[in-house]
């Protein structure tokens, strides 16, 4: 990742949460940062009027192959071809918790496309924007790590970052010459939507600290699995 003046970054799915406040710490470290989210107006309309000229705003439904393509076209016709030092694809989504045998199917695949099925296509998508030299990193979670399922519960949300984790994995290993840093960044338990108002850690004590490793990775080679203090999280 460039060190250089106007560094850029895609962060899709970042309309609220963990992503909503990376869009806000990456410009306020003087990126510039194109935000993608399926709703329109909210905190990260908000966000670009405070980051003027920092923070732009797409429209994504991240699920549709055909708005992804549709956001790469618009992204190409920019002055500077879309060019990218940071791709980071951050969704996600929990429907409680109930044991995998109580799972209707229409649950499952809701949860697996969301959170395992399209990051993978976001990044297949949108790679080609992101220089060389630069990351593609995507949101997990150590809920993800099989060795450390260790207790109960939640098991359908653990499936899919697991899920996550191995076609991240399957990935970094068909584009392991593209020379970009590739990362999975578990951000810690969050009081976000998802994580709950419980939570331990709130995103702006986490994310300052995950973008530090962004930051401190660029050109590292490989895919690692990393925390936000940038210790290596167990597969």
């Amino acid at each position: 990742m460039s060190t250089t003046p106007n560094r850029r970054a895609l962060v899709v799915g970042a309309s609220r949460g963990l992503g909503l406040v990376l869009v806000d710490e990456l410009a306020r470290r003087g990126w510039r940062v194109v935000a993608t989210t399926r709703e329109s107006g909210g905190e990260l309309l908000a966000c670009a009027d405070t980051r003027k000229g920092q923070v732009e705003v797409e429209s994504l439904e991240m699920t549709s192959p055909r708005q992804l393509a549709a956001l790469r076209e618009r992204l190409e016709r920019r002055p500077d071809g879309g060019r990218l030092d940071l791709l980071f694809v951050n969704a996600a989504i929990d429907r409680g918790d109930l044991p995998i045998g109580e799972v209707p199917t229409e649950m499952f695949t809701e949860v697996m496309v969301t959170n395992a099925l399209s990051p993978l296509r976001a990044l297949e998508a949108l790679h080609g924007l992101v220089a060389p030299g630069g990351t593609v990193a995507v949101m997990s979670s150590e809920q993800g790590s099989i060795s450390l399922n260790t207790e109960d519960g939640y098991e359908l949300y653990k499936a899919s970052k697991a899920a996550l984790n191995q076609l991240m994995r399957s990935y970094a290993t068909r584009h392991a010459d593209d020379g970009h840093t590739k990362l999975l960044i578990d951000p810690g338990h969050n009081r976000t939507r998802l994580g709950g108002p419980d939570a331990p850690l709130s995103p702006k004590e986490s994310i300052p600290a995950v973008v530090d490793v962004l930051e401190a990775q660029a050109g590292a080679p490989g895919l690692q699995f990393l925390d936000r203090h940038g210790e290596t999280v167990p597969w």
